[in-house]
């Protein structure tokens, strides 16, 4: 069997962030990406399965939960070329965007604010890190890669589906954390050390383009500014790392739960 033509034009259009937009729908790939939307309850449209799937025992298992969905079987020839990685799992999944606006920030969350963050491996590897710190949406402002490229939902693992992705103005947004009274702190090198910050039960961490950090319209508007102390000298850590240590630091003295 071997997908339609218009079935593989389209997943051609969602590997380009330019037309993926259009589309409404997102191409996810690899055994743990597809589990991760699954378990997520996205609207599934199709999936494409080749024999590669069953080489490993997790992959085995998601063929076996696919059953209630449409799937394709394709030759693992085919599948590698619809595919967007190097050593493709036998699984390519199209579904539709999972949809999210500013009402999913609402008073006493924690949010991870993404302003210019233009590479899609940084943008996933945060959102990543918002799930694991237990954050409650990341909001993607405008100027910041579209977090549902292949790229980006691979870079999460798959836990882009986890929580709320917003995508906004940053005016927009702005305006939304000061009706919610949720804090703005922002990533900056010249900033407090974060671990001297006391504990927060609500904040919006923003974190920006490496080159520019973020911009004015929030550095002005922000309750401070955080950077991470670097004994060894280092002049600069990569944006998801450092986003990922200053979110520890910001949720250290445990959970809401």
């Amino acid at each position: 069997m071997s997908l339609s033509q218009r079935r593989e034009k389209l997943i051609a259009r969602l590997r380009v962030p330019r037309t993926r937009g259009r589309e409404g729908a997102v191409l996810v790939e690899g055994v743990r990406a597809v589990s991760e939307a699954l378990d997520a309850g996205v609207d599934v449209s199709f999936v494409a399965v080749s024999p590669r799937l069953g080489a490993s025992q997790a992959g085995a298992a998601l063929g076996e939960r696919l059953g209630t969905h449409e799937v394709v079987e394709v030759a693992n020839a085919e599948l590698e070329s619809l595919s967007d990685t190097e050593a493709a799992q036998g699984v390519v999944l199209v579904c539709s965007e999972p949809g999210a606006g500013l009402e999913a920030l609402v008073p006493g969350g924690r949010y991870l604010v993404l302003d210019g963050v233009q590479d899609p491996g940084n943008a996933g590897t945060l959102v990543r890190a918002a799930v694991a710190f237990g954050l409650d949406a990341v909001v993607c402002l405008d100027g910041t890669v579209d977090p549902w490229t292949p790229k980006s939902v691979r870079a999460s693992a798959g836990m882009v589906f986890r929580l709320p992705v917003v995508r906004a103005p940053a005016a927009e947004a702005l305006a939304r954390l000061r009706e919610t009274s949720v804090p703005l702190y922002v990533a900056d090198t010249k900033g407090q050390d974060v671990d001297a910050l006391p504990h927060l039960e609500s904040f919006a961490l923003a974190v920006g383009n490496e080159g520019q950090g973020v911009r004015s319209l929030l550095a002005d508007a922000a309750a401070g500014k955080l950077a991470v102390r670097m004994p060894g000298g280092a002049e600069s850590l990569n944006v998801a790392m450092a986003g990922a240590i200053l979110l520890h630091a910001m949720i250290r003295e445990g959970s809401r739960d």
